[in-house]
C-alpha cells in the first residue's frame, strides 16, 4: 500500500472532514484522512433523537472525563466527544448557531488578521444549504443542511412566549442580522435525519480516487524532521480494511491536525509540541517548548433546572411507556415525523447578564426532558413527565489545560477547566439562573409548570444557588481554544492555522480559536475546515 500522500488530516471531524473534502475536489491532491473510530454507520446516529443513545455510547464517542475540579465539589466531569466518521458532528445537539458577529471582529482584534466577521462569512455561506433560502447571511448550495424544525411544540411556543413576557424579544434568526433575544433553532438535519460532516463532506467525496480514508486509525505521533512536518505515525485497529499495528504514512506537503479541542494538543505534545518540563516529565523528547499548547482551554458553563410538568407533552412520556416509543418509531420509520425526527432543542434564547455589556454572555436554551440521573454511563429522564431550562454563560473568565496524563498515545488526556474563576463567572450564572426561574414564572409557562424539581424553590439566596452551581454545574461541550490562534508566544497557529516554529503543519479545529464563541461550537468549526482548506490550497498555488 503506497503511504506518501500530498496531504494528511487526522481526524474526520467537524473541520477534519471539511478540509479533507475540499482539499480532494479538484483531483490534484492526494489526501489521508485518518479516523480513530468507526464508520458512521451506527444507525442512531442518523436519527435526530439518538444523540440521547450515541451520548453514552463507547463505540462512537470518547466518554473523556475532567480531571476532579476543586472548584465544582471535586467532581469529575463528563466531557463527550464524537469518535466516528463526522466526529462529535455525528454524536452532538445538531443546533446551529454561529456565535455573535462580534467574536470573530475580537479575533482580528487580538492580531488574527482575516478572521473579522466579513472574512468568516463568506465562508460559513459557502458551507451552508439554508432551507429557508439564501440572503446576505445564509448560502444555498453548500454541503452542510440547516433546517427548521418541522413540527410545532406547545412547550417550546409557551416558553418563548414566557420569556417575551420577561422582556425579552423574538428573534427570528440567530445567525441573522442580531444574535440577542429568543426564537427557535435551526439544525442540521436534513428531511428529518442528522446531516453530520460525515454525510455533508464525506459521503459525497468518499470515492475519489485521489481520497484515502482509514478508520480505526488514531494518529500517535507527528513525524518531524528538521523542523519540517513529514508524516503521521498511526495506530490501526483489528479490522478486515486495516492490519493492526503502528504504521506511518508520509506527506509530501502538510500534516492538517483536526483532532479537536482535546485531541489536537494532546497530539502535539506527544510529538515533542509543548511545555518542556511537562514533555520531560512524561519521557517525551521537546522538539519545540511550545507553553501554549493545551493551555487556554474554556469552554461553556452550565447548569440545568427542570421542572415537572402537568401534560404529558415531554421526551420523559415517549422513554417511560414502550407503546409510546414504538408508535414513534413507527411513525418515524413510515413518515419521518414525530419525536423521534426532532432534537428536542426547538428553542432558547440569547441575553446579557449586565446591560453594559456589548454582546449576550447567557444562552438559554430549553430541553423537551428532564432527569433523575444524568452521567457518563446513562441517562435516566423522570418516570414524569418533565422540561429542563438551562443556563449557559458563554464568555467565561477561567482558562484551564489539555495535558499528557500518561506517554502512553491510546491514553486519554488529563483535561482541566477553571469554571467560576471570578466573581463575574459566578455572578453571570447566578443571573441567568435567577432569570430562568422568572421565565417560568410568567403565565405562559406556568400553566406547564407544575414544580420546580432542580434546584427546587427552597433554594433562594446567592449562597444556596452558588453551591447549587459547585455541586450541579458542567460543561456545555463547547470546547475551544487549546491550540489558539495569535502572534505571540501565547499562541500556537499564526492566523493562516501553521503552527509556529514547524514547517508543514496545520491545527484546523475549535482548538485555535483564540476565544470561544458565544454560542454552540459545531458550525464555527465546519468554518475554520472550510477557510483552513482555502488557505492551504491558497498556499499550494
Amino acid at each position: 500500500m503506497d503511504d506518501t500522500f500530498d496531504y494528511i488530516v487526522t481526524g474526520a471531524g467537524s473541520a477534519g472532514a471539511a478540509i479533507a473534502s475540499r482539499l480532494t475536489e479538484s483531483g490534484k491532491h492526494r489526501v489521508l484522512l485518518l479516523e480513530a473510530g468507526p464508520p458512521d454507520t451506527n444507525p442512531w446516529i442518523h436519527i435526530p433523537l439518538g444523540f440521547a443513545r450515541t451520548y453514552v455510547d463507547p463505540k462512537v464517542n470518547w466518554k473523556f472525563e475532567s480531571v476532579p475540579q476543586k472548584q465544582l465539589a471535586n467532581r469529575q466531569l463528563y466531557l463527550p466527544r464524537g469518535r466516528t466518521l463526522g466526529g462529535t458532528s455525528s454524536i452532538n445537539g445538531m443546533v446551529y448557531i454561529r456565535g455573535n458577529h462580534a467574536d470573530y471582529d475580537e479575533w482580528r482584534q487580538r492580531g488574527c488578521e482575516g478572521w473579522d466577521w466579513d472574512s468568516v462569512l463568506p465562508f460559513f455561506r459557502k458551507a451552508e444549504n439554508q432551507a429557508r433560502g439564501a440572503n446576505e447571511f445564509h448560502g444555498t448550495g453548500g454541503p452542510l443542511n440547516v433546517s427548521d424544525h418541522g413540527e410545532g411544540h406547545e412547550l417550546a411556543e409557551a416558553m418563548l412566549a414566557a420569556a417575551e413576557q420577561a422582556g425579552i424579544p423574538r428573534n427570528p434568526d440567530f445567525n441573522g442580522a442580531q444574535q440577542e433575544g429568543c426564537g427557535y433553532y435551526q439544525s442540521t438535519t436534513s428531511n428529518r435525519r442528522r446531516w453530520s460532516t460525515a454525510k455533508a463532506y464525506i459521503e459525497p467525496a468518499r470515492f475519489r480516487p485521489n481520497l484515502t480514508i482509514r478508520t480505526g486509525a488514531q494518529a500517535t505521533k507527528i513525524v518531524i524532521e528538521n523542523g519540517r512536518a513529514t508524516g503521521i505515525e498511526y495506530q490501526t485497529a483489528q479490522g478486515p480494511r486495516n492490519a493492526p499495528g503502528r504504521r506511518t504514512a508520509h506527506a509530501q506537503a502538510e500534516v492538517i491536525v483536526s483532532g479537536g479541542a482535546y485531541g489536537s494538543p494532546q497530539l502535539l505534545q506527544l510529538s515533542g509540541l509543548g511545555p518542556a518540563e511537562h514533555l520531560r516529565a512524561m519521557g517525551i523528547g521537546v522538539v519545540r517548548d511550545m507553553p501554549a499548547v493545551g493551555s487556554n482551554l474554556h469552554d461553556h458553563f452550565n447548569t440545568y433546572m427542570s421542572w415537572r410538568c402537568t401534560k404529558p407533552i415531554t421526551l420523559n412520556d415517549l422513554q417511560n411507556s414502550w407503546p409510546r416509543k414504538i408508535a414513534a418509531g413507527i411513525r418515524y420509520a413510515l413518515f419521518r415525523s414525530g419525536p423521534m425526527a426532532g432534537n428536542g432543542i426547538r428553542a432558547g434564547l440569547f441575553t446579557r447578564s449586565d446591560t453594559r455589556l456589548e454582546r449576550p454572555d447567557l444562552q438559554i436554551n430549553l430541553l423537551e426532558w428532564s432527569t433523575l440521573e444524568r452521567t457518563k454511563d446513562r441517562v435516566i429522564p423522570h418516570a414524569f413527565p418533565g422540561f429542563t431550562l438551562s443556563p449557559v454563560h458563554l464568555r467565561p473568565d477561567g482558562r484551564g489545560t489539555v495535558r499528557l496524563a500518561s506517554p502512553d498515545p491510546l491514553a486519554p488526556p488529563a483535561i482541566s477547566f477553571d469554571f467560576l474563576k471570578t466573581e463575574y463567572d459566578m455572578q453571570a450564572v447566578l443571573f441567568g439562573i435567577k432569570l430562568v426561574r422568572k421565565i417560568a414564572e410568567q403565565p405562559a409557562l406556568q400553566p406547564y409548570a407544575a414544580e420546580e424539581l432542580q434546584p427546587g424553590l427552597k433554594t433562594q439566596s446567592d449562597e444556596d444557588f452558588a453551591e447549587f452551581l459547585r455541586q450541579t454545574g458542567v460543561s456545555n461541550h463547547h470546547p475551544a481554544s487549546s491550540c489558539a490562534m495569535g502572534t505571540g508566544p501565547n499562541s500556537v497557529v499564526d492566523p493562516r492555522l501553521r503552527v509556529h516554529g514547524i514547517q508543514g503543519l496545520r491545527v484546523a479545529d475549535a482548538s485555535i480559536m483564540p476565544v470561544v464563541v458565544g454560542g454552540n461550537t459545531n458550525a464555527p468549526s465546519i468554518m475554520i475546515g472550510e477557510k483552513a482548506a482555502s488557505m492551504i490550497l491558497e498556499d499550494a498555488a
